[in-house]
């Protein structure tokens, strides 16, 4: 099976390099050997979109902004493997919910 490749489309325009890259690093220092490629990749016009094998998880736009640790964890996650536990993460999801 290939493992997931993600891409994190920025706008260069707007300097989002650090932010970009500071996402990249999250999700590799969470998800390591389970992802086959993690990519940063340059563009204009406010364009800020990750993407999970072609898959648009998160845009700008469209989800109000950036995400956060969380968010972007738990979309990335529920595309590659849904039944994993992130741990901290979940837990204060879930009692949430519950609560």
């Amino acid at each position: 099976m290939t493992k997931p490749r993600i891409t994190i489309t920025y706008c260069t325009q707007c300097n989002w390099l650090l932010r970009s890259a500071w996402m990249l690093q999250e999700l590799l220092q969470t998800f390591g050997d389970s992802l086959g490629e993690v990519a940063l990749i340059p563009g204009t016009g406010g364009i800020f979109e990750i993407r999970v094998n072609e898959e648009l998880i998160w845009e700008r736009v469209r989800d109000g902004g950036f995400p956060g640790p969380k968010d972007l964890k738990q979309r990335v996650r529920d595309c590659i493997d849904p039944e994993r536990d992130l741990g901290h993460l979940d837990r204060t999801s879930k009692q949430k919910q519950e609560g």
